[in-house]
């Protein structure tokens, strides 16, 4: 009954005015990134994230979710009607949903995309809800020592699951480590790592990083590249989807809401992998698996629905421990924190409204991204149209402004642009950088519970090996280390990342 009351609370935060407004901005924004190639969730949360800096912190979180599971309905739109994945995760969706629109079942596809889409968004959201609070007065028991163990499982498990070498997403990850510490030091006062400049003393800008690596990296990347985009020509065709192909989908939806749920939650995973996932176990248990590639609809179901749930899933450890999945979640963690927020256990009881009311909102921008998906396809698909060399000078502009308003200061510009050339530098080096913002999220925090559990043991490391949880996060790490390290292992990966 507990679990009812809270819902009707969440609902009733929600479906304010502000708040659905704001939702609806954030779907739109998301399936307008996710529709345009090369953009991206992170690139475009990181780039409004100053705008949160003037919303109460409930209504900036919720646009800033619908924007991320916007993005997982938008990034299939272009997929299936143009072979040109708007983000990552519609790569698969492409395999077969370009060939079923050649073989005229466009509408079709696209009518799974979003139904699918929809109903893993909504059995994920309840699995939050139902998961939330119990998580939560577990985490709750966790001492120090717990927390910095539970933090350095995360951090190896989101290096592990980056695509590309192991070593250099390690290397990211110490490196966000590294930026996370400069600064004064809050217990001593002492500054470190400033170099004398007097700008660093309160520490790196976490929007400055975010919108420099995710947001301008990704321009400068994106305008080498010639612009190879058609806009379809034909018909999409009925929407309506026949008996067999009704038939044949219900299970992939089911299946891809399943895999997508448990691996939305895992440090490093998210709607990438849960898509990837969803398509190779169709490929392996479906009566049809053969087909897929060829224009079959398991292949749009499956991982149109796993994308999503991971989308929604990827916020438990987020609200309940603190701990960001993916790079998204990090990029929440730092509007949070822009807030005065800290997230973790507290958060149910320190901030029921943002708790229960994002939660809500997630079942409340589905529906509205169900709503406003099929009926507008052909705007989705003239957006298409408009050249990227008048999108991202004005997209630079916006960015000048932002991060300059936040401080009124013209260093965090400096500082935004260095990064941004950082960012650059790590994608022609193949350096994945959401390790590295999850490293300097995490940072500071793992450092805060380290120093709290030498002075509680008053300098006895063994106080990670005496505690149960910590000793038993810690052998866990150990174990994913390890395991990645053996040369079959690490050969099945780069097998799984290549497919």
């Amino acid at each position: 009954m507990e679990l009812f009351a809270n819902l009707a609370h969440g609902f009733g935060v929600a479906l304010s005015l502000d708040n659905l407004l704001f939702a609806l901005l954030g779907a739109l924004i998301g399936t307008a990134i996710g529709v345009l190639p090369g953009i991206g969730p992170v690139a475009t949360i990181s780039l409004l994230l100053p705008i949160t800096f003037g919303q109460p912190a409930t209504t900036a979180i919720i646009m800033l979710a619908g924007i991320y599971y916007g993005a997982q309905y938008g990034g299939s739109t272009t997929a299936i009607l143009l072979n040109l994945p708007g983000e990552v995760s519609s790569v698969v969706t492409a395999l077969d949903g370009y060939k079923m629109a050649r073989n005229g079942r466009a509408g079709a596809a696209l009518t799974i995309a979003a139904l699918g889409s929809f109903f893993a968004g909504s059995v994920a959201t309840l699995v939050v809800a139902a998961s939330g609070p119990m998580l939560t007065s577990v985490a709750l028991s966790f001492g120090p020592a717990d927390y910095f163990s539970l933090m350095l499982l995360g951090l190896i498990i989101s290096a592990v699951l980056a695509q590309g070498s192991v070593l250099k997403a390690i290397a990211m990850v110490v490196l966000g480590v590294a930026l996370g510490l400069v600064g004064t030091d809050v217990q001593t006062g002492q500054q470190r790592f400033t170099f004398g400049v007097p700008e660093l003393s309160d520490g790196l800008g976490f929007v400055s990083i975010a919108m420099g690596i995710f947001g301008l990296g990704e321009i400068i990347l994106n305008l080498e590249r010639p612009e190879a985009r058609q806009v379809m020509s034909g018909k999409v065709g009925s929407l309506m989807l026949t008996r067999e192909e009704f038939r044949r989908s219900v299970p992939a939806v089911l299946r891809g809401t399943a895999i997508g749920s448990v691996l939305g939650i895992l440090p490093g995973g998210g709607a990438s992998l849960s898509a990837f996932g969803s398509y190779m176990l169709e490929r392996k248990i479906s009566k049809y698996g053969h087909t897929l590639g060829t224009g079959a609809i398991e292949g749009v179901a499956g991982p149109e629905s796993a994308n999503n749930a991971a989308a929604q899933t990827s916020f438990i450890p987020l609200l309940t421990l603190g701990i960001p999945a993916n790079a998204v979640m990090a990029l929440m963690v730092g509007a949070l924190i822009i807030q005065g927020i800290q997230p973790g256990p507290r958060m149910v009881e320190a901030q029921p409204d943002l708790f229960w009311g994002l939660i809500c909102s997630m079942w409340v921008g589905n529906l509205m991204l169900l709503v406003i998906n099929l009926p507008m396809i052909g705007m989705w698909v003239k957006l298409l149209q408009v050249p990227y060399k008048y999108l991202y000078p004005a997209i630079l502009v916006f960015c000048a402004i932002g991060v300059y308003s936040l401080n009124n200061s013209v260093f965090d510009v400096y500082q935004t642009l260095f990064f941004g050339i950082l960012g650059y530098i790590f994608s022609k080096l193949h350096m994945p950088a959401a390790p590295l913002l999850i490293g300097f999220v995490l940072g500071p925090m793992m450092e805060e519970h380290l120093r709290r559990a030498m002075l509680l043991s008053r300098g006895d490391v063994g106080v990670f090996i005496e505690r149960p949880i910590s000793a038993t996060l810690l052998a866990l790490a150990a174990i994913v280390l390890a395991a990645m390290a053996l040369p079959a292992l690490r050969s099945g990966k780069d097998k799984a990342l290549a497919e």
